[in-house]
């Protein structure tokens, strides 16, 4: 672990036992004047130089604020979680949490700023013209392929023929997923299955009454189906040939990248040290969105969930994986816009602060919390 995470770790650590006190610090110490001065809890932002954040202090959001978006659960996490260690704060930013509107048209619109979101939901309108890029990459895995634990399928190759629902839709992140899960095992998609639309929640139903053979969803909600017998994983992103691939992706708007440079680049780090601190400390991190009722259940299930999904991946790792899943995405029709795999790189990837000691280059956790 480099210097400046491991200090970052620490001071992290205190600032949560002075959060009862860190408001009226920041009020004294984040000020308006042009020099600027960190505020007391000290976990050493410093990606910008002081030109800068002086430059940033005169763009047009600076004074407004930032917007993000995110609801509840681990994996869109990041940004709610620096807010809570304060690490907007440090460079004056105010940040709010908007939740309960539909990410493409509240980024598209810069009624939020920033958000985590999948890869699978996020590219394709990107190439479509909805006005944001990815600056950062989140996180890895996150969603699988389950079936019944007492059904006969045990691959893949066992569900060619069968219905297998992708329940937010077509064309959406269940079945872009699904359809390179496929794809890496050698099945055509598009002819060798059915890939049909099931909500969630019915999606039990329909494989016990023969409507289906399985569904790709998400590992949280599955979890305790899987851990109490009921449901089995064949096919997961935490596989070895997808577990280098982040999963999810820091997205941003592209009219608040251009009009706030500096300030886009001070969340950016934010999100990213969020990252780093969410990896390494994840019980605490659990703890946090606990305690605010962003997450309910048992501490270890989530801490298991937590561990699996690798927070902070480095920019190098984010743009492989962009550029495999670009290709992919191309080749299996599910970008149609183009076949311009550089020029789909181009308008989709943005990293603002090239990782700068940040993220880590290779995922070494198997992921495997359904063993």
């Amino acid at each position: 672990m480099n210097k400046r995470i491991l200090a970052f770790l620490m001071a992290a650590a205190m600032t949560l036992s002075m959060a009862a006190c860190s408001s009226e610090t920041n009020k004294e110490n984040s000020g308006s004047s042009d020099d600027f001065t960190f505020v007391e809890n000290d976990l050493k932002v410093s990606a910008l130089t002081k030109e800068e954040i002086k430059a940033m202090k005169s763009e047009p959001q600076y004074e407004a604020g930032l917007t993000y978006l995110y609801g509840s659960g681990n994996c869109t996490s990041a940004p709610y979680v620096a807010q809570k260690l304060g690490l907007y704060e440090q460079y004056g930013i105010k940040a709010e949490q908007l939740k309960g509107v539909a990410t493409l048209e509240a980024l598209g619109s810069n009624q939020a700023q920033v958000n985590i979101n999948h890869i699978a939901t996020m590219l394709v309108p990107c190439t479509n013209g909805v006005n944001y890029t990815f600056v950062a990459g989140a996180h890895i895995g996150c969603q699988s392929l389950f079936v019944l634990a007492d059904s006969e399928y045990e691959t893949t190759q066992d569900l060619i023929g069968k219905a297998i629902s992708a329940p937010n839709g077509i064309g959406n992140s269940s079945y872009n997923i699904l359809s390179r899960m496929l794809d890496h095992d050698g099945i055509d998609p598009l002819n060798d299955v059915e890939i049909t639309v099931v909500e969630t929640d019915a999606c039990i139903n329909a494989m016990e009454n023969g409507e289906i053979a399985g569904l790709v969803t998400g590992d949280s909600w599955a979890y305790d189906m899987v851990k109490d017998g009921k449901l089995r994983v064949i096919r997961s992103l935490m596989d070895e040939d997808f577990a280098q691939e982040p999963c999810c992706v820091v997205v941003m708007n592209n009219d608040f990248i251009k009009e706030n440079p500096n300030m886009a680049k001070a969340v950016t780090e934010c999100i990213k040290m969020a990252g780093d601190w969410m990896r390494e400390n994840p019980e605490e991190a659990v703890q946090i969105l606990m305690d605010d009722n962003l997450l309910s259940g048992e501490m270890s299930k989530h801490v298991e969930l937590w561990n699996s999904l690798q927070f902070g991946p480095s920019d190098a790792m984010a743009e492989a994986a962009l550029k495999t899943i670009i290709d992919d995405y191309i080749r299996l029709d599910l970008l149609t816009s183009t076949d311009d795999a550089a020029a789909v790189l181009d308008m989709a990837w943005n990293p603002l602060l090239p990782d700068a000691d940040l993220g880590y280059n290779e995922n070494t956790n198997d992921g495997s919390w359904w063993d």
